[in-house]
């Protein structure tokens, strides 16, 4: 492992991999994986709590779906955003409800 150069190299969404980082990550994944003292191997008790850890965190983070009335003309424009509008719409509320003066506005 010493003599080994370690590479890195970002792959991006909708990027093909070239053949020479598709024989690396071949190559990589034939290799075993030899945990050290630095990072030891988990213990099936240590990989429960994060498990439940991340089960907590998991459903802290879910948003309730609510329905809402918007204009023909709102949602037109909100669609004009592209994908992903509705977390548009959201992001939008919520900077909106923070907002005193909007608020007041909106009164």
């Amino acid at each position: 492992m010493e003599n080994e150069k370690l590479i890195r190299t970002v792959i991006y969404t909708g990027q093909q991999p070239t053949e020479e980082q598709i024989r690396e990550i071949e190559s990589a994944s034939a290799r075993p994986v030899i945990p050290d003292e630095s990072a030891p191997e988990l213990t099936p008790e240590q990989y429960a709590e994060m498990a439940a850890i991340a089960r907590s965190r998991r459903s802290q983070r879910v948003k309730p779906v609510v329905a809402l009335r918007v204009s023909p003309d709102t949602l037109e424009k909100a669609r004009a955003v592209g994908k992903g509008y509705t977390g548009f719409l959201s992001r939008l509320l919520d900077n909106a409800i923070n907002d005193p003066q909007m608020v007041a506005k909106s009164l």
